[in-house]
């Protein structure tokens, strides 16, 4: 298997509440995107190559505008800070940063141990909220769980790939010096410490969840 489908919801999603990590607000929330992604990169699970977010008023939601940034694998938090003020829209005075969204590419690792690269094999979101600051990692592959999208078992590929992402989540909770709570569930799995929930086997399959790919 070389080529990846990929799940339109999360098959798990880990949250940190970060109010005892930094203050909310744009540049808290740019430091922690830049060194989640920094050790994520390190991991090799996420090279950045761009930044998103819709612009918002607070108390209203969003005015319809999404701006998209591109970053060269790094990201540094001053320039982007000055690069999302030069973007805000002129039409919407009164608009604030929304979620910001990390994408790029991810290092997997194929049943014969083989270097694959996928775009968006791992979601990076920061909100800006100015009361509140939070994270969140996402994944949307089947290769980190027990189970193929089939239903059928590719034990190989999850103890090559879900011993990184667990990796990863460990030094994550290092880093914000809090534990991450697992995300809400979806058609596609739930997070279960830092791995996926073993789903309901029915003779020796798990469920086939290719009709909504």
């Amino acid at each position: 298997m070389s080529i990846l489908m990929r799940a339109p919801e999360e098959c798990a999603s880990w949250e940190w509440e970060l109010d005892d990590f930094a203050p909310p607000g744009l540049n808290s929330a740019l430091m922690t995107a830049t060194r989640m992604s920094e050790l994520l990169r390190g991991h090799d699970l996420l090279e950045p190559h761009s930044l998103e977010w819709m612009w918002i008023v607070y108390g209203v939601g969003g005015v319809g505008v999404t701006t998209r940034l591109s970053v060269m694998g790094r990201l540094d938090e001053a320039e982007l800070a000055q690069r999302i003020r030069r973007s805000h829209p002129s039409g919407f005075p009164d608009a604030e940063v929304g979620a910001i969204s990390v994408s790029g590419r991810g290092m997997w690792l194929d049943a014969e141990g083989k270097e694959r690269h996928e775009s968006d094999l791992l979601a990076l979101t920061v909100s800006p909220d100015e009361l509140h600051l939070s994270a969140e990692v996402a994944v949307f592959h089947d290769i980190w769980g027990h189970f193929d999208f089939r239903g059928i078992p590719h034990p190989g590929i999850q103890k090559r790939n879900a011993p990184r992402l667990a990796a990863a989540l460990h030094a994550l909770d290092a880093l914000l010096g809090t534990t991450a709570e697992a995300g809400d569930p979806t058609y596609f799995g739930h997070a279960e410490g830092y791995g996926i929930e073993m789903p309901d086997m029915i003779d020796g399959r798990g469920p086939d969840l290719t009709d909504r790919l």
